[in-house]
C-alpha cells in the first residue's frame, strides 16, 4: 500500500525525522489560503501515487497566495502517469545548499535490507542507477541486528560530506531504518534529504510503501489508503477474495495458486507473449469464484485470449470444471479460452468441459503456446 508524500511526512516526523510541514488542498481557494497563512515563497505539490512529478508539471514555487491558487488551479485534475490528481501539497519554500536520496529497502537476492544513498538527490533514483550507477551507494543491513552506528557515517564519508555533517546524517539513517522496520514498510524514501543554506537537515520529500500483509498490525496506517489512487478492479478483487494484479499484455490468466500463476505468467512469456494480469483464483475455485475471475479478466479491453490453469491437488478437477462451466454460463466471454487441467479428477473435469464445448489439455506448456497463438489470431 502506497502513502502519499504527506502521509509519509508526518510518520517520517513521528520518528524524529525533521520534515517541511505543510499542508493539504483540495481546492484553489484553499491552496492560497494556506500559503497566505504560511507565508513567503511556498511549493505546491501534486499528491498521487507516482514518481515524475516534477517533469509532468506537479510541482511549482509560488512566490505569493495568489500564485499558489493559479498553480494549484492547473495542477489539481492533472494527469500524471495515469493518476488525477485531487489534492496537493502546500509547504514552505526551503533554500535548499545540497540534495541527496536515502531510502531503505528490501535487497530480495540478499535476503537483507538495503539502505541506497546518492549525492544526486531530488531526480529519480531510477534515472541515477540507470545512468550513472557507481553514483549510488549501498550498505546491506542484517534485519536481526540493525544499522550499526558504523555503517550509517560511513555511507555520509562515502557522499563526502564534511565531518560536522556526519553525525546529522547519520541519525537520519538510522531513524529511516527505524521507521522502515517499525511500520513494517517495503521502502521509506527521502528524495531528496536537503541540508539547507544555514547548514540544517531537512526531508524536503517523503514516500512509504507499507506491506499490505502486515496492516492488521497497524490500524493506523490502513485508515490512509488512498483509494482514488487503487486500480478499480484491483481492489474488486481484493474484496472478492481474489489476488489480482494488472499487467500490460494480452493474454487474461486464471489459475489456482500463487506459485502456479506465476510459472502460468513465465509459460506465457517463453512462448512469446504477455500476460494481461496475475490471478489466483484461489484453492477452491467455485462457480462463483471463476465467474467474477472472468469478469475481472475481461475487464481489461487489451486481452485477447485466455488461460486457465488449473492442478487439482485437494481442489478436485471435475468441480473446477463444473465451476468453470458454471460461469460461462453467467458471463459472456467474447475471446478465445483455453484451458489446461490436471490433476485429482482432472480426466472427468475434462469430460464435463468437452461436454460444454472447450477442450483442455493436460500439459501447460502445450496450453500456454495455445494462448499465445490464440491471441495473436484475434
Amino acid at each position: 500500500m502506497n502513502l502519499h508524500e504527506y502521509q509519509a511526512a508526518e510518520i517520517f516526523s513521528r520518528h524524529g525525522i525533521r520534515t517541511n510541514a505543510g499542508k493539504i488542498a483540495t481546492t484553489p481557494d484553499e491552496a492560497e489560503a494556506i500559503a497566505r497563512d504560511l507565508g513567503g515563497i511556498v511549493v505546491v505539490k501534486a499528491q498521487v501515487h507516482t514518481g515524475g512529478r516534477g517533469k509532468a508539471g506537479g510541482v511549482k514555487l509560488a512566490r505569493t497566495p495568489e500564485a499558489a491558487r493559479e498553480a494549484a488551479e492547473t495542477i489539481l485534475g492533472m494527469d500524471i502517469r495515469g493518476h488525477i490528481v485531487r489534492k496537493v501539497l502546500v509547504a514552505p519554500g526551503v533554500d535548499i545548499a545540497r540534495e541527496f536520496y536515502l531510502g531503505v529497502t528490501l535487497d530480495r537476492a540478499r535476503r537483507q535490507n538495503v539502505i541506497m544513498a546518492s549525492a544526486e538527490g531530488g531526480v529519480e533514483i531510477e534515472e541515477v542507477a540507470r545512468e550513472r550507477p557507481e553514483r549510488i551507494i549501498r550498505a546491506l543491513v542484517d534485519p536481526m541486528l540493525g544499522v550499526h552506528p558504523w555503517q550509517a557515517r560511513q555511507i555520509g564519508f562515502e557522499l563526502g560530506l564534511d565531518p560536522d555533517k556526519i553525525s546529522g546524517f547519520a541519525a537520519i539513517v538510522q531513524r529511516l531504518y527505524d521507521t522502515y522496520i517499525a511500520e513494517d514498510a517495503t521502502l521509506t524514501e527521502i528524495n531528496p534529504l536537503v541540508l539547507t543554506g544555514a547548514g540544517e537537515w531537512l526531508a524536503l520529500d517523503a514516500k512509504m510503501t507499507i506491506d499490505d500483509n502486515a496492516l492488521f498490525r497497524h490500524p493506523d496506517l490502513e485508515a490512509m489508503r488512498d483509494l482514488d489512487e487503487e486500480n478499480a478492479t484491483e481492489l474488486d478483487a481484493r474484496h472478492s477474495g481474489i489476488s489480482f494484479v494488472k499487467l500490460e499484455g494480452d493474454i487474461g490468466c486464471i489459475v489456482n495458486g500463487a506459485g502456479l500463476a506465476m510459472a502460468t505468467m513465465d509459460a506465457v512469456k517463453l512462448h512469446g507473449g504477455e500476460p494481461a494480469n496475475f490471478l489466483d483464483v484461489g484453492g477452491g475455485a467455485s462457480a462463483d469464484q471463476v465467474a467474477k475471475a472472468f469478469g475481472l479478466v475481461t475487464a481489461d479491453p487489451n486481452v485477447r485470449a485466455i488461460l486457465i490453469n488449473i492442478f487439482g491437488g485437494i481442489t478436485r478437477g471435475d468441480i473446477v470444471a463444473q465451476g468453470i462451466a458454471e460461469a460461462l454460463d453467467r458471463v459472456n466471454v467474447q475471446v478465445p479460452i483455453v484451458v489446461r487441467l490436471s490433476g485429482t479428477n482432472a480426466e472427468e473435469g475434462r469430460k464435463l468441459l468437452a461436454e460444454n464445448g472447450l477442450a483442455a489439455t493436460t500439459s501447460m506448456d502445450e496450453a500456454a503456446a495455445q494462448a499465445v497463438q490464440a491471441a495473436r489470431a484475434a
